[in-house]
C-alpha cells in the first residue's frame, strides 16, 4: 500500500466510513459508523446522545476510549474528529441498538485484516484499488495511468519529508503551485472549473481524462527529480522547485495542444465523458 495514504474511506453497507492509519493500527471515525448503523439524519447528536446515556445511566465515559485525529470532511479540509481503533469502537457499539452490530463486526475484523495483508503486500492494495475502480466504470488504461500517478505522488511526498515538510497543509500548498503551473489553476479552482460540488468528497483526479493525469504526473514527477538534484530547504525554496517542476509540464501540456489542435484542460468529469463514450458504442452496436 501507498504508506503515505494513511487516511482511506471505506464501506460498509455502502456507507463511507473514514479511517486513518494511527498508531499501526486503523483508527475509524465514530460518527460516520453510529451513521451506518442507525441510518440517523443528524449521526453527530446521536453520538452526543449515546455518550450521555453511557455517562448518566451506566457511568461510562465512551470519549474516554476515543481520540481526535484530524479527518478529511465534506469541504475538503481536515478536521479534528473523534476516532476509536477496533477495540474501541467494539465498546461502542454495544452501546447502538442496531441489527446491524453483528455485520459490522464482521467487516470491521475484514478492514483490519486486510490491512495487515497490505503492509506485508503492497501489491494487494493495488489490485483491490483496481477492482475498485473497475467496478466504478473506469476503463483498464486510464486506472493503469492513475495507479502509476499515485506511486508518483508518494514519491513526492517522501521526497517533501526529506526535505523536512511534513505537514499536510504545506503538501496542500506545494500541489497547488504545481498544478498552478501545470493548469493554470490550483486544485480547488480545477474542481470548480470541472463542476464538481465544493461538497462532494469526490478526488479531483479521479475526474481527470487521460492526458490530464499525465501532466500532473510529469509535473510532479519533475518537481520530485528538481528536488533530489538541489536538496531546497524550507517552503520559501520547495516552493520555488514546484512552480519549476510544474512549468515544465505546463509548457509540455501547451506544445502538445498546438500539435493537436484542442485544449486538454476538461470542463467534463472523466466518468461523464466514460458515460458518453459507453453510450456511443452503444448505439453504434445497435445500429449494425
Amino acid at each position: 500500500m501507498n504508506n503515505d495514504q494513511t487516511k482511506k474511506i471505506a464501506l460498509f453497507e455502502q456507507k463511507q466510513i473514514r479511517k486513518i492509519w494511527h498508531n499501526d493500527e486503523w483508527c475509524f471515525s465514530v460518527v460516520d459508523i453510529v451513521g451506518a448503523l442507525t441510518d440517523s439524519t443528524n449521526p453527530k447528536d446521536y453520538w452526543y446522545r449515546i455518550k450521555k446515556r453511557a455517562s448518566d445511566e451506566e457511568g461510562t465515559e465512551l470519549s474516554t476510549i476515543c481520540r481526535q485525529l484530524k479527518l478529511p470532511a465534506s469541504d475538503g479540509k481536515n478536521y479534528s474528529t473523534d476516532c476509536a481503533n477496533t477495540e474501541g469502537i467494539l465498546r461502542i457499539i454495544q452501546s447502538i441498538p442496531s441489527p446491524k452490530a453483528e455485520p459490522f463486526k464482521r467487516w470491521l475484523a475484514k478492514v483490519g485484516y486486510e490491512r495487515i495483508e497490505e503492509i506485508e503486500n503492497p501489491e494487494l492494495a493495488q489490485e483491490r484499488m483496481k477492482i475498485l475502480y473497475e467496478a466504478k466504470g473506469y476503463s483498464q488504461d486510464w486506472i493503469d495511468k492513475r495507479l502509476r500517478g499515485i506511486a508518483i505522488r508518494q514519491n513526492l511526498t517522501d521526497e517533501w519529508k526529506e526535505r523536512g515538510i511534513n505537514d499536510k497543509d504545506d503538501y496542500a500548498i506545494l500541489t497547488a503551485e504545481i498544478s498552478k503551473a501545470t493548469f493554470g489553476m490550483t486544485p480547488t479552482e480545477y474542481k470548480n472549473f470541472k463542476n464538481i460540488p465544493e461538497k462532494s468528497k469526490s478526488n479531483l483526479r479521479d475526474n481527470m481524462t487521460d492526458l490530464e493525469l499525465i501532466f500532473t504526473m510529469l509535473g510532479e514527477k519533475v518537481t520530485t527529480e528538481i528536488s533530489k538534484n538541489e536538496l531546497p530547504k524550507g517552503m520559501k525554496e520547495n516552493k520555488k522547485v514546484a512552480k519549476r517542476g510544474g512549468k515544465v509540464a505546463g509548457n509540455a501540456r501547451k506544445e502538445t495542444e498546438k500539435e493537436i489542435g484542442t485544449s486538454i484542460i476538461s470542463e467534463e468529469n472523466y466518468l461523464e465523458l466514460n458515460k458518453k463514450k459507453v453510450l456511443k458504442n452503444k448505439n453504434n452496436i445497435e445500429k449494425n
